[in-house]
C-alpha cells in the first residue's frame, strides 16, 4: 500500500522518486487481494487514508503510486495498473480510442504556500495577477510595492521570492495554470495552461511533496500545492482575492462553495471546471480529480474490486475527506458515477453492480 506519511518532506520526495522509478520499469506488481493504481499526487493523501480504512474492514489493499497525472494516464493506457488517476480530465476522443471510462472521485483545492521568515504567511494577501507576475519573473522581491500595497501594516522583507513549480506532468499544475491563465493575459500568452508548461521563473520539483519541500527548505519560498500537503506540513498559506473581489482563506468550506457551482449536468464525461467562480466565500483554485479504468478489462474481477473500493469510499469516505480538507462529490454526482460503471464489462456483463 502506498503510504502518505510525510514525516519529513525530503523523505516524501525520495519516496516519490522511488515511485517514478517503479513507473519507469513499466509495471506495478500486484499481490493477491491487492488493487493497483497510479497517477495524480493531488489525491494521494485521501486515497491512502481511504485505503487504510477500507483494508481495516476486510477489503482489498491498495497499491497506489503517486507519480503524477501524466504518468498515471500513460500507465492505464499501457494497462500496467488497474486504474489511472489524473487531476486533468482526459479528452473524450482519447478516452474513446483507449476504451477508457473516466469518472471524478473527489474534489480539492490548490493553494499558494510561502516561507517568509518573520512574516505570518497565513495573514498575507495575494491576487491572481501578482501570482502570475511572480511566475513571469516580473515580481521578484517580497517587499515589491504591489504586494505591500495590499498588505498595509505587514513588514515584508527585502527578500527574493523563490518560486517552485512541478517538474513532472501534473494535473495540479493544470488546475493552477488554468486559473492563472484565465486572469492574466501575459501569463496566458507567455506560459499558458496545461500539465507541463514553459515556466519563466523558479525551480522545478517532482510531485506535490517535492514542491512543498522546495518551499519549506528555501528562504522566500513560494509555490502551489494541494491543500492537504500544506496542512500536513504546517505550511503558511496566504489569502487570495477571488472573482468577487474578496480575500479568502483556504478551507474546506471555501472549496465547497466553489464546487457547488459546477455544472455537472452538462459536462461530457463528468469533466467540470470549478476555477474562478463567482461568490464571496469561494476559493478561486478548485478542481475534481479523476479515475480512469478500462471498459474492457483483461481481468473483470480486478476491475470490480476497483469499483467496489470507490463505491465504499463514496459511502464511507466523508469523515476522512473532511479531516484532510477534501470535498466529497455531491450525492447526485456519485449516483451518476455509479450508473456509468455499468460500461465496464467482462463477458458482455457489467463487472460490478452497486448496492442500492
Amino acid at each position: 500500500m502506498f503510504h502518505f506519511r510525510n514525516k519529513t518532506l525530503m523523505a516524501s520526495a525520495r519516496a516519490l522518486a522511488a515511485a517514478v522509478a517503479i513507473s519507469a520499469v513499466g509495471v506495478v506488481s500486484a499481490a493477491a487481494g491487492e488493487i493497483t493504481g497510479a497517477g495524480a499526487t493531488f489525491p494521494a493523501p485521501i486515497y491512502t487514508k481511504w485505503a487504510e480504512q477500507y483494508a481495516a474492514t476486510g477489503g482489498d489493499s491498495l497499491n497506489y503510486q503517486a507519480i503524477g497525472s501524466g504518468a498515471g494516464v500513460t500507465q492505464i493506457i499501457n494497462r500496467t495498473v488497474d486504474f489511472g488517476a489524473s487531476d486533468t480530465a482526459v479528452a473524450p476522443e482519447r478516452l474513446a480510442s483507449q476504451n477508457l471510462l473516466q469518472f471524478p472521485a473527489v474534489i480539492g483545492g490548490v493553494v499558494i504556500a510561502v516561507n517568509i521568515p518573520g512574516v505570518d504567511g497565513n495573514a498575507l494577501k495575494l491576487t491572481g495577477p501578482i501570482i502570475a507576475d511572480i511566475y513571469l519573473g516580473r515580481v521578484r522581491m517580497w517587499n515589491d510595492r504591489r504586494i505591500t500595497a495590499i498588505n498595509p501594516g505587514v513588514s515584508l522583507p527585502a527578500l527574493a521570492i523563490a518560486p517552485a513549480y512541478r517538474a513532472d506532468s501534473s494535473g495540479t499544475t493544470n488546475i493552477f495554470t488554468s486559473y492563472i491563465a484565465s486572469i492574466s493575459l501575459p501569463f496566458q500568452s507567455q506560459v499558458g495552461a496545461g500539465n507541463s508548461v514553459a515556466w519563466r521563473a523558479g525551480i522545478g520539483a517532482p510531485g506535490n511533496a517535492g514542491v512543498a519541500g522546495a518551499i519549506r527548505n528555501t528562504r522566500g519560498g513560494f509555490g502551489y500545492v494541494e491543500y492537504a500537503y500544506a496542512t500536513e506540513n504546517r505550511m503558511q498559506t496566504p489569502m487570495i482575492q477571488n472573482r468577487s473581489g474578496q480575500f479568502v482563506r483556504p478551507s474546506t468550506a471555501a472549496f465547497s462553495a466553489a464546487a457547488a457551482q459546477a455544472n455537472w449536468a452538462n459536462a461530457p464525461n463528468l469533466a467540470v471546471s470549478m476555477n474562478n467562480t463567482v461568490g464571496a466565500t469561494n476559493w478561486p483554485i478548485v478542481g475534481p480529480t479523476y479515475i480512469m479504468i478500462p471498459k474492457n478489462p483483461a481481468d473483470g474481477d480486478r476491475a470490480a474490486a476497483v469499483l467496489k473500493f470507490f463505491d465504499w469510499a463514496f459511502r464511507n469516505g466523508s469523515p476522512a475527506a473532511d479531516q484532510l480538507h477534501y470535498v466529497m462529490l455531491p450525492e447526485s454526482v456519485r449516483t451518476q458515477v455509479r450508473a456509468r460503471w455499468a460500461q465496464v464489462k467482462s463477458g458482455g456483463r457489467p463487472v460490478y453492480t452497486p448496492a442500492r
